[in-house]
């Protein structure tokens, strides 16, 4: 699987191309299980860690991070653009700004706190919560939840697309998991978006992302 999810980014162009950022994506015929990816295996000692990262150097970012022994996950998608009067399927990140680590606390730490070459990876902090000294810890992401938000962005489908809150008309408070098609293993909320029945996953603090459309026959609830 060496290709993404064709989201329409209202941020700035970006310069990436399908051929050097393809290795961003998980390994071609990985397969993603019922949300839970081969590549990033249950550890006790990690979490997922959110960073951010300066724009324009992503691709950067992501080549020092797997340099330095760490997993990282960097969600990509299609969009179409004009190039030189022809339309093209161009290759970007769907979080331009950020890249996801699965790290111990103290490896991720020791990374982001290394010399100022590294000054544009930064800790994404989470405003919703304070550590003891009263400051914003790392924003983290629990490793069910991340491996819903793989399952969702490493489809190939082009429909499946980064939501505002404003935008998700829920039907309920349901949780419900698909049981086939394209997002076959993602768990999430069902809502009507651009007047089509969709399942809403979010990340807290940080992002929601919509399937395509989903039959009700390919629902399942959760209880």
């Amino acid at each position: 699987m060496d290709t993404l999810s064709n989201v329409n980014t209202q941020r700035g162009e970006s310069h990436f191309s399908t051929s050097n950022l393809s290795s961003a994506s998980p390994p071609e015929n990985q397969s993603l299980l019922a949300g839970v990816s081969v590549k990033y295996a249950l550890h006790p000692d990690k979490y997922w860690y959110v960073l951010r990262v300066t724009y324009n150097r992503i691709s950067r970012a992501y080549d020092i991070l797997r340099k330095a022994g760490l997993e990282v996950y960097l969600p990509m998608h299609y969009v179409q653009k004009i190039i030189q009067d022809k339309k093209k399927r161009v290759l970007e990140p769907l979080l331009p700004n950020i890249i996801f680590v699965y790290a111990t606390p103290e490896s991720i730490t020791s990374f982001v706190k290394k010399p100022s070459h590294y000054s544009f990876i930064n800790f994404y902090l989470n405003h919703f919560k304070q550590d003891e000294y009263g400051k914003n810890p790392p924003l983290t992401v629990g490793y069910n939840d991340m491996m819903n938000f793989i399952n969702v962005t490493s489809t190939d489908n082009e429909h499946a697309r980064l939501v505002e809150p404003e935008q998700c008309h829920y039907k309920s408070g349901d949780v419900v998991r698909v049981t086939d098609g394209d997002f076959k293993g993602v768990t999430g909320r069902v809502a009507r978006v651009s007047g089509q029945q969709r399942v809403v996953v979010e990340l807290e603090g940080l992002c929601l992302v919509a399937t395509a459309y989903v039959p009700s026959g390919f629902l399942m609830k959760v209880k």
